[in-house]
């Protein structure tokens, strides 16, 4: 399901493509992807889609709070997605209630186990929604970009 979001996000939503639902589902399922990642791939994005505008009309005064990953989360998003979710956070990128959509969506991902690259992209369509531009293209950096660092 996940290769299918990744490639709604690259070739629609980043090109401000918006097919209907019928004539999307068609040009997926002819792409090579099968319905059950489709539907799947739909039902993931449009509840990313709503808990996202949600979590931009949430308070931001949650400073002091602490998150505590159960052990579900932890089993299945691998150190690496969750120091990636906690850089965001500690760089002011994303606030708690967008931390939550994050991690939700990672959870309801069909695969066993969520990578660094998956957290990524999923907060890069979270911001994306937003409409945090800049935010946005920090992310995509990470998400893009080589991962040698820069000497100044």
């Amino acid at each position: 399901m996940f290769e299918v979001l990744v490639y709604m996000f690259e070739n629609y939503v980043e090109a401000n493509v918006q097919p209907d639902h019928n004539t999307l589902a068609q040009e997926l399922f002819e792409a090579g992807f099968d319905s059950t990642d489709i539907n799947g791939a739909f039902d993931w994005f449009s509840s990313l889609e709503a808990m996202a505008d949600a979590a931009g009309n949430a308070p931001s005064g949650l400073t002091q709070s602490t998150r505590i990953y159960n052990n579900v989360e932890i089993e299945k998003i691998d150190v690496d997605g969750l120091s990636f979710l906690m850089f965001l956070m500690q760089s002011n990128v994303i606030n708690h209630a967008l931390h939550e959509v994050i991690m939700d969506r990672a959870m309801a991902l069909s695969q066993e186990h969520v990578g660094v690259d998956e957290i990524r992209w999923t907060a890069l369509m979270a911001l994306r929604k937003q409409g945090r531009t800049d935010d946005f293209l920090f992310v995509e950096d990470a998400v893009f970009g080589d991962d040698s660092p820069t000497f100044h």
